[in-house]
């Protein structure tokens, strides 16, 4: 019985050998192929960033990209969610659909950056002309997920199971009086035939060391409502305040009343919240009461019952603080996007977490706070389980509270932390389907 017990121990221990020496072998292999990948992913990169497209208008970006999936002899779907592109790569053996997301928008930024591949390109946005730059690495997203596609395909036939390349438009919002992003593709069957059983995501962050990644399981993001709010008074000259119903002092007390939501009716020591007013115009001279003034704003929170919370406080103040006033204040709310909490799946983070630190080394993957930025690849995660993490584009050394921030026209990214990315992405999906095992 001895002699048997230590047999059965000793081929447990060999299996187990032979399963790391397998495991170390297609790391290498995949880390071989990423290395030898780099330069095209910056070239990609470099072109699309050139070549920057609101969203909902991606067209040249997404002919780009579709044009690349054909070639590797993925299967391609192209107009998923009005620009959005869908590639199908099926492996040779039986597994699991898994989805690997990017998106593609970039935003009407005017660039400042000095790279000789900045963007001059101009466009028209809410009816006027605007510069166009990714300010957000959006750009390095699509390159990063070219690159991956590039490798999974020529790995086909160890795949267990499928890979679902989704080319996303219009993360930043879609054009007011449109649909489009993530919610948009889903309704178009971006999840289906075949349907997905897990996506994963990720988002290059300027603040981040080269080298780093960063997660958080459960809510990563806020979920964000935008809002816009008319306060309609009565105009009067304005040497004669007396006659007017001033829609300019009434806009001033509901935006400092909003600020009491976050500071007196919101838990924070369970969630953190923000309700910011960010634009507002009324009148055109010095001397005129105008009859209106228009607000519009965003609100982040992180569970459905702070949202409604906060939803439904604005609305009470913004209307009973124009009506002491005597005015009237319509409050449109969500008002063009309403995104969920980005929500990393608990089992699914945990499984794939190894996956991460095998990319990028144990001691560069970091659990951070919550953000109260906001994504719609919220919308995939509230479908199928999600995971979705950030990568490092900050050059090292430098301090992240003095590079330029995303949504700037400073917006700058070292393009050599897009080699991890595509890492990251290709051994998600190798240890997913646990290729090699």
């Amino acid at each position: 019985m001895k002699k048997t017990h230590l047999l059965v121990v000793l081929a447990f221990f060999l299996s187990q050998i032979t399963l790391n020496a397998q495991s170390n072998s297609l790391q290498n292999e995949i880390q071989t192929k990423v290395k030898g990948i780099e330069q095209k992913v910056i070239d990609w990169r470099r072109d699309i960033h050139q070549n920057p497209e609101l969203g909902n208008r991606e067209v040249r970006t997404a002919a780009m990209v579709a044009k690349h999936l054909k070639s590797l002899g993925i299967e391609v779907i192209t107009n998923v969610g009005i620009t959005g592109v869908v590639g199908i790569l099926k492996g040779s053996l039986p597994g699991p659909v898994v989805a690997l997301r990017a998106d593609m928008d970039a935003l009407p930024v005017l660039e400042r950056t000095p790279v000789p591949f900045a963007s001059k390109v101009k466009t028209i946005y809410n009816g006027k002309e605007t510069s166009v730059m990714h300010a957000c690495g959006h750009d390095s997203h699509v390159a990063i997920l070219m690159g991956a596609a590039e490798i999974l395909s020529g790995m086909q036939k160890d795949l267990k199971g499928t890979v679902k390349f989704i080319f996303q438009p219009a993360e930043e919002g879609a054009p007011k009086g449109e649909e489009g992003g993530a919610e948009l593709m889903i309704k178009e069957g971006a999840l289906k035939n075949p349907n997905v059983d897990v996506i994963f995501g990720l988002h290059i962050n300027a603040q981040v060391e080269v080298g780093k990644i960063t997660y958080r399981p459960g809510g990563m993001f806020a979920g964000v409502g935008d809002l816009k709010i008319t306060v309609k008074g009565k105009s009067s000259h304005g040497a004669e305040p007396w006659s007017s119903i001033d829609p300019i002092i009434t806009s001033a007390q509901i935006i400092n009343n909003l600020q009491t939501i976050i500071s007196r009716n919101v838990n924070i020591t369970r969630n953190a919240a923000v309700v910011t007013i960010g634009s507002i115009h009324g009148g055109n001279r010095s001397n005129i009461i105008p009859e209106q003034v228009e607000m519009l704003g965003t609100v982040r929170t992180f569970s459905d019952a702070d949202e409604k919370l906060v939803f439904d406080r604005i609305r009470q103040i913004a209307t009973k603080t124009a009506e002491a006033n005597g005015a009237e204040a319509i409050v449109e709310l969500p008002y063009s996007a309403h995104y969920p909490v980005t929500f990393n799946n608990l089992e699914l983070t945990a499984k794939m977490l190894p996956s991460l630190q095998k990319s990028a080394g144990m001691s560069n993957v970091l659990l951070v706070p919550a953000e109260t930025g906001a994504e719609d690849f919220s919308f995939f995660a509230n479908e199928v389980p999600g995971f979705y993490f950030y990568i490092g584009g900050l050059p090292k050394g430098q301090d992240p509270k003095t590079s330029a921030s995303h949504h700037t026209p400073d917006f700058f990214l070292d393009e050599s932390g897009f080699i991890l990315g595509v890492n990251a992405m290709v051994n998600l999906v190798a240890d997913y389907m646990e290729i090699g095992k």
